[in-house]
């Protein structure tokens, strides 16, 4: 153990990763996710933000141009996720998603949380969800978080209205 844990108050700032095809991975977290891009360098690199923060996302070629995806069953990322302020915005989200066609691999209600989980072009795994307020996060009987994982209906979620 740690003498001292963590300040609260760090946060994941951003993920960086190694693409097969940078204009395809722009197509997807920029055309379908609507992330801006911040920076481009050439056909090597870019950055991407949500609301203007220098970036949240990058994505490079630098070793991986016209790789293929790592193989099932080693270590590695299993998936990034994208907190999303509303459930509105989460709606969105998955409006996106069906006009570009992704499939999503798994939509889950995990008490705490609603999530979409699906696969970006090089294969990474991706998770866009929302979180419920905390007052309303499932409890056990001493008080501690009660996690469950239960489907999470689409189609009342599309619903939502826009925001």
């Amino acid at each position: 153990m740690p003498d001292q844990p963590i300040h609260p108050e760090v946060q994941v700032g951003h993920i960086h990763l190694k693409v097969a095809d940078l204009d395809r991975a722009i197509a997807f977290y920029h055309g379908v996710l609507g992330f801006e891009i911040t920076q481009r360098l050439g056909d090597s690199a870019a950055f991407l933000s949500a609301g203007g923060y220098h970036h949240h996302i990058g994505l490079n070629t630098w070793e991986s141009r016209g790789a293929k995806p790592p193989p099932a069953r080693t270590t590695g990322l299993y998936h990034v996720a994208f907190l999303y302020p509303t459930r509105a915005a989460l709606a969105d989200a998955l409006r996106r998603l069906n006009k570009a066609g992704i499939q999503l691999e798994g939509a889950a209600d995990h008490g705490v949380s609603e999530a979409l989980y699906l696969r970006d072009p090089d294969g990474n795994g991706v998770e866009l969800y929302r979180d419920r307020p905390e007052a309303n996060w499932p409890r056990d009987a001493s008080g501690g978080l009660a996690l469950f994982t239960r489907p999470l209906d689409l189609d009342t979620l599309l619903r939502e209205p826009p925001s």
